[in-house]
């Protein structure tokens, strides 16, 4: 088994320090920000960005003209303001859809929830290409460079908005309930762990900790699947209706952790 290395620990609240240290000062981190709050941003942002659009139509057609901006100058810098506020807007809206996530019991909405960044990419850019691509009077270059950067600036939108890793509220709420006491992050990371001793954290100098309501508030929504086993096999929680990483397992890996203390 590699040598695990010393880590520092960072509490979900602030601070660092070794392990002990932190906890014996531990404060419960604030809940991260308010889904209601974080959903009005989002909403906000996303007019925002369909009013960037307008501009940015209104500019194609001829009818609004920024006399010191040459045209395309103008429509790049409108797309590209839209596309911020689409990205940003998307950004609000999964972390709050993390802190209150809509249940899987009613699947329209658990779908639109966590699809509704990708929507309003959607909206925010195919309109403006549609209008350009039958527009027969603009001019072929123009047209093209406009039809081209909001292709673009569409995928782009697209692919940060997706949620890679949506929970529902009743995964949520059987992860809050099973799993008591601190678990631990990384800060690029995508998954929490149950042990910091962990074999997937062996390259990992800097941990944040909390509860486990608070990493998935902070979008790490799936417990390490190395971490599940164990669980699972130390403890005899069941984390059936719990997410978990789909990554395959090596058993034999598995088998060389340590017992917990």
């Amino acid at each position: 088994m590699a040598e695990t290395k010393k880590k520092t620990y960072q509490s979900a609240s602030g601070g660092k320090g070794s392990k002990n240290d932190v906890q014996q000062a531990y404060k419960k981190a604030a809940p991260t920000g308010s889904a209601g709050g974080l959903r009005v941003g989002a909403v906000l942002l996303w007019l925002a960005a369909i009013a960037f659009e307008i501009l940015a139509i209104l500019v194609f057609k001829g009818v609004v003209n920024l006399k010191f901006m040459p045209q395309i100058a103008q429509l790049i810098a409108f797309l590209v303001l839209d596309l911020i506020c689409v990205i940003v807007g998307s950004q609000l809206w999964k972390r709050a859809n993390h802190i209150d996530p809509a249940s899987k019991k009613n699947k329209v909405k658990f779908w639109l929830w966590n699809n509704m960044g990708v929507i309003v990419a959607a909206f925010a850019f195919i309109p403006f290409i549609i209008i350009a691509l039958l527009d027969k009077n603009a001019d072929k270059k123009t047209k093209t460079i406009a039809v081209v950067a909001a292709a673009v600036a569409l995928a782009i939108g697209v692919v940060t908005s997706i949620d890679y890793n949506p929970i529902s509220a009743e995964e949520k709420e059987a992860a809050v309930g099973e799993i008591q006491g601190d678990v631990f992050w990384t800060p690029f990371g995508h998954v929490y762990h149950a042990y910091d001793d962990c074999q997937a954290l062996n390259h990992t100098d800097t941990l944040t900790y909390g509860s486990v309501e608070e990493a998935i508030n902070h979008s790490r929504t799936r417990m390490c699947s190395f971490c599940a086993k164990r669980m699972e096999k130390e403890e005899g929680i069941d984390l059936t209706n719990i997410k978990t990483d789909n990554q395959d397992v090596d058993e034999e890996a598995l088998e060389a952790i340590p017992e917990a203390e």
